[in-house]
């Protein structure tokens, strides 16, 4: 097969561009979705204005709505992250290998930043975060995130991009943008069953998603069961014993959705979803008999040949809403209790504890030990209280929308240790068997922790209508927290209409985001040897006695500046363009440091020593960043020989920039350890700097077709060994995928879909796999590793 090169991509582009002009188009809405009888005006984020709509042309800040009918019924992609991922060019996620936890979620973040830096709403309301914190990985290393794979698809009736800072108007995260996920609550039944595997034969995926609305107390009651069963992929080469790909995940997933009136103009509503994944990655490969690792990581009685460990994460998700909406007099009231729960446990099987292996060979034993470790974990709890009120006044100018409200939030975060076989030195100093079960070391009791903290914020929100043809928006936030302090940020943006045809927007805000708990508290221990003596690497919490000694000040918000300039064109009703230039500078980015020790920092490394740890870590506010970039959309629907042919364009260019590394005093001269070049590439190039969407969406008749060109620009990496030892940087390629689906649709509610994603097979670059963060010929990049795969789904309603 012949792959899409970037000059192919190009000139496809220009070919759309040239076609799109007189053609007649649709609203910016992304065509993954797209039915016959969409509406056109939607409710969208970012606006508090009740009981109006508003068509993404004519927001004064950008908002992609991405109706998720047709995702969920004809989708080649059988989860959130991914199938957003190849339709919103703003939107990255990408399946990460050999990076432990990070393996068993997938983080998901906009524009080019991290993704604890995206905020995510259920229905409005805020959603927790994972307990997870990233510590490998090419993406989001350092960072939490939102496991938007933990609610099904057919649960969902759209998600809307607000492509802007908005912390001003929703708290703590939304630097980079608001990712809202309005729940589906509709009357009637439909289910959908699903299979697809990759065109090596492995990553066999089984889906099973079902939805029903049912008319209850004069409101509407949807449910939605789901069931997922991914397989693993393995694209190692051959003879290599290590398993690079796509983690086995076991997903069972429950939703509720539900509106209901009271009495008069007083409604409840509810939203309550809870899912229990089962998920499993291959961590690194150990050597057999003949390799090093026998007795340091291996046992000759259990693995002669090798063995590859298994990190097994045990995920239980929860969340739910119950709310009231009313009215007293002509004020719009919102009273809602959120509550949020993310935990997981480690279970490490096929692996071994080295040193309990030796003890019993040294005791004239096999050499085995256990060969399963419940090695601990953490989780993390939210619950979130929510007072909001609205009022417009049709007579302030052409009408104002006062909206203002108060929010307290408690979060609480815990580790839980290991049993000891997962952590322990069972045969002594310098005996020759490694602490710790293989693949991933338990928790130790001096890392357990149970912490928690509060915040409280207030905001008003104005929006106005100054004239028929001009609207402005402006909020004030305050919140304090209990841990590090209190913060007030603004938003100001506005919306000028030149014609009936084209509309100037704008928007200028300030915003930050709170350190997480994780961030915080997270701490891992595992022992090593520094000159023949065992010492303790930490990776030590903030405020602790070696964050402390180490001279590691408190962690405290990072703070943003934002802005975007653009335009909106909507020549004919079938036709819409949108064109967004924007620019985010953050201060204080949280990072995780380099290892410092004896040998590259010696004051330090004594003073690490006297506390019995040889290597030490810390998350610190020590780096400014500038993201500037462009957002276009062009949307078209139009007819081709009597049939409806809708074309869509997304392109999305993000350039992220380190402007400054500023250490604490004590760390002062060191920033080289603090930030490497390959830590400071894992910020600035995590996610590629370029990516388009291309689709075409033709229908004849009862059948189909939708063709998708999605194209990947490049990105530069670090290796091990750096630039400064001679060894270049991982240089990718700008890369092109193709998907390309058929839809039969028997009746009105019946529809067989079959077809392929990444059709040509395409991959990345290849590197040299002894410099790779994975130790794999190329990371988890672009588009993944996997290469082509092919899928089948069956939808029907009741």
């Amino acid at each position: 097969m012949t792959k899409l090169t970037p000059a192919t991509t190009a000139v496809l582009l220009a070919l759309y561009g040239a076609a799109a002009l007189p053609a007649v188009a649709q609203t910016t809405t992304a065509p993954a979705a797209q039915t016959d009888n969409q509406i056109q005006s939607v409710n969208v984020v970012g606006s508090r204005r009740v009981g109006t709509v508003s068509s993404a042309t004519e927001t004064p800040v950008p908002v992609d709505v991405i109706p998720m009918t047709r995702v969920a019924e004809q989708g080649g992609q059988f989860d959130l992250a991914q199938s957003l991922t190849y339709i919103s060019p703003s939107f990255n996620s990408t399946r990460q290998t050999g990076a432990d936890g990070a393996d068993l979620i997938d983080s998901a973040a906009l524009r080019g930043l991290g993704s604890d830096q995206t905020l995510v709403l259920v229905n409005g309301k805020r959603r927790h975060t994972t307990a997870l914190v990233n510590l490998f990985g090419a993406r989001n290393r350092g960072n939490t995130g939102t496991d938007m794979n933990a609610i099904p698809l057919m649960a969902i009736k759209n998600v809307q991009v607000l492509r802007d800072g908005a912390a001003a108007q929703y708290g703590s995260d939304a630097i980079a943008g608001v990712i809202n996920i309005e729940m589906k609550r509709s009357l009637g039944c439909e289910g959908v069953l699903g299979a697809g595997e990759y065109s090596k034969r492995d990553g066999k995926n089984y889906l099973a998603s079902a939805y029903c609305g049912v008319a209850l107390g004069g409101g509407v009651l949807g449910i939605t069961g789901e069931w997922l069963d991914r397989g693993r992929s393995n694209r190692a080469e051959e003879g290599n014993p290590r398993i690079i790909g796509d983690t086995q995940v076991k997903n069972k997933t429950l939703y509720a959705n539900g509106d209901f009136p009271v009495s008069g103009e007083t409604r409840v509503y509810l939203t309550a979803g809870a899912q229990k994944r089962d998920a499993s990655s291959a961590a690194w490969a150990r050597g057999g008999v003949g390799s090093d690792d026998i007795p340091s990581r291996n046992s000759a009685a259990m693995y002669p040949d090798g063995f590859v460990p298994f990190i097994n994460g045990d995920i239980d998700d929860q969340y739910g809403t119950i709310g009231v909406r009313t009215k007293f007099d002509e004020w719009n009231a919102d009273f809602s209790q959120t509550y949020g729960y993310n935990k997981m446990k480690y279970d490490i099987s096929h692996t071994l504890n080295a040193s309990i292996a030796n003890k019993d060979l040294l005791a004239g034993g096999k050499g085995i030990s256990a060969d399963n470790f419940d090695a601990g974990g953490f989780s993390f709890q939210q619950l979130t209280t929510n007072a909001d009120f609205s009022r417009f006044y049709p007579g302030i100018a052409q009408g104002m929308n006062v909206a203002f409200g108060a929010e307290y939030r408690k979060e609480t975060y815990k580790i839980f240790a290991g049993e000891p076989g997962s952590y322990i030195d069972a045969d002594g100093v310098g005996n020759g068997g490694n602490a710790g079960s293989q693949g991933f070391p338990g928790f130790q009791p001096g890392d357990a922790t149970d912490k928690d903290r509060h915040s409280t914020a207030a905001y008003i929100d104005l929006e106005t209508d100054l004239t028929d043809r001009f609207k402005l928006q402006s909020a004030v936030r305050h919140e304090r927290y209990s841990d590090f302090g209190s913060t007030t940020n603004w938003k100001l943006a506005g919306a000028f209409k030149v014609n009936n045809d084209v509309l100037l927007r704008g928007s200028a805000s300030t915003g930050f985001r709170a350190p997480s708990l994780q961030q915080v508290y997270f701490s891992s221990t595992f022992t090593d040897f520094v000159s023949g003596v065992p010492l303790d690497v930490v990776l030590a919490p903030n405020g602790g006695k070696v964050a402390n000694a180490a001279g590691i000040p408190k962690l405290h918000e990072e703070k943003s500046k934002s802005g975007t300039l653009g335009l909106t064109w909507s020549p004919t009703s079938n036709m819409s363009v949108t064109a967004d230039l924007y620019r985010i500078k953050i201060d204080d980015r949280i990072v995780l440091s380099g290892r410092f020790d004896a040998d590259n920092y010696p004051a330090l490394g004594a003073t690490l020593q006297a506390l019995g740890v040889g290597q030490a870590q810390f998350f610190v506010n020590s780096v400014n960043t500038k993201t500037s970039g462009l957002d276009l959309t062009v949307s078209n629907k139009w007819t081709v020989g009597g049939n409806k042919l809708n074309t869509y364009l997304a392109y999305n260019y993000s350039k992220t920039e380190v402007t400054d590394v500023h250490a604490p005093s004590s760390l002062n001269g060191f920033e080289d350890v603090l930030l490497s070049e390959r830590e400071r590439l894992f910020i600035e190039q995590g996610g590629p700097r370029s990516k388009a969407t291309l689709d075409f969406d033709y229908t004849v008749g009862q059948l189909n077709t939708d063709f998708r060109v999605v194209y990947f620009g490049p990105q530069t990496l670090g290796t091990f060994s750096g630039t400064a030892a001679g060894v270049p940087n991982q240089h990718y390629d700008a890369k092109t995928s193709a998907d390309l689906t058929f839809s039969w649709a028997f009746s009105e509610k019946t529809k067989l879909t079959f077809g392929g994603t990444n059709i040509f097979n395409v991959h990345p670059t290849a590197q040299d796999p002894n410099e790779t963060d994975n130790g794999f010929k190329y990371e988890s990049v672009q588009f993944g590793l996997n290469g082509a795969a092919y899928f089948m789904r069956l939808w029907h309603r009741f």
